[in-house]
């Protein structure tokens, strides 16, 4: 799907904004602190009900305000003509509304369906240099796009490994009722397991298709590497049977799903630790694009692709490179920049109009159209 209006209401300092008629290339110029970023927030908003900065809904709301909305209307990707409205709100409280096509939807998952986003800024890096948990993140996105049986797994998963630690925490515990859960722990993990290591088979080869364009030279040493969470020789039940009694002892459990990672190695080594940073973003910005490029293949249409100051730690060869990846893809494209010809010199000049915004002091003025 692909925005054709949006409209930002109290989001940082975008006080009351309405852009109609996006281009599937969208580029908002202008200087620091003028508020481009904080567009890209509200789109964010729209999709996933939260910004990508990962800070408070108070500081994503403007000063003096007690909430703020984005609505926008997403084109459907299998009917032509046919427009989905979205609409979010989020308060200082922290609470949440959300609809789809003017209903109240309860769940996240029914608005991340229509509106599906990748995030390409300076906390991207957290992919190579975070923490395992921001890349079971990145993972289950692909996988969920993809897979649709997952998230029933996944969301079970979760509710058995919340109760069967609750139970481990306790001390004193009968061995039938921890039996149940693990049971069921076992059952749903390994599903979910199953998920995300055959979408990882699909992933890592395109990975490496993409990484041959951005980094020729680095390539060949190139490698993505998955670890499920237990030993890969081993059942998921097998493996929670070998750590029952250092899980009773430490009050949770040790192996599954949850310690699932990806690393990404150049030489066998660690990529964070070898690659300058112009190239880790250039595997980032891989990462990210092979996501893409299997949801539009085996999932429901495109994704939004939001980028914050591509320019950044690239080259101008470089962006181009990537300009190119994403025109291919035919992904709709928010991105921000300080000169619009940062952009618009890098972009395929065969591909379609570009619509250019300049943003000044959380104000957004049409700059017009650039062909390329």
């Amino acid at each position: 799907m692909s925005l054709t209006r949006l409209q930002i209401n109290h989001v940082r300092n975008l006080k009351q904004v309405k852009l109609r008629d996006l281009a599937q290339v969208n580029v908002f110029f202008g200087r620091n602190g003028s508020g481009k970023t904080s567009v890209l927030e509200a789109v964010h908003l729209l999709g996933m009900a939260r910004s990508f900065r990962g800070s408070s809904v108070k500081s994503l709301i403007t000063h003096g305000q007690t909430h703020c909305v984005t609505f926008g209307v997403a084109n459907s990707p299998t009917i032509p003509g046919v427009g989905i409205s979205l609409g979010v709100q989020r308060s200082l409280a922290g609470e949440a509304v959300i609809k789809v096509a003017g209903s109240p939807v309860k769940s996240l998952a029914q608005l991340v369906e229509h509106l599906p986003l990748q995030v390409i800024n300076a906390d991207s890096f957290e992919l190579l240099t975070g923490s395992p948990a921001a890349r079971r993140q990145y993972l289950d996105w692909g996988v969920f796009h993809v897979e649709h049986r997952f998230l029933e797994q996944w969301q079970r998963f979760q509710r058995c490994i919340k109760q069967r630690n609750k139970l481990l925490r306790h001390g004193k515990i009968r061995d039938q009722e921890l039996a149940v859960w693990t049971r069921d722990l076992a059952s749903s993990g390994e599903a979910t397991g199953d998920y995300r290591r055959n979408y990882f088979k699909l992933l890592a080869p395109r990975f490496k298709a993409i990484a041959r364009q951005l980094l020729p030279a680095l390539a060949d040493g190139l490698e993505l590497r998955y670890h499920q969470g237990w030993d890969r020789q081993s059942t998921y039940e097998s493996a929670l049977e070998a750590s029952v009694s250092s899980d009773m002892e430490q009050g949770y459990t040790h192996v599954g799903p949850q310690r699932a990672d990806i690393r990404v190695l150049i030489d066998g080594r660690l990529a964070a630790e070898t690659l300058s940073r112009g190239q880790q973003k250039l595997v980032v910005c891989g990462l990210k694009l092979a996501q893409g490029q299997l949801m539009a293949e085996y999932g429901k249409g495109s994704c939004t692709y939001l980028v914050d100051d591509l320019p950044s730690e690239l080259d101008q060869d470089h962006s181009r490179q990537v300009c190119e990846l994403l025109a291919a893809m035919k992904a709709q494209v928010f991105i921000t920049c300080i000169d619009r010809a940062d952009i618009t010199s890098v972009w395929p000049e065969e591909d379609s109009d570009i619509a250019l915004f300049h943003v000044e002091q959380g104000t957004i003025t049409p700059a017009g159209i650039s062909a390329g």
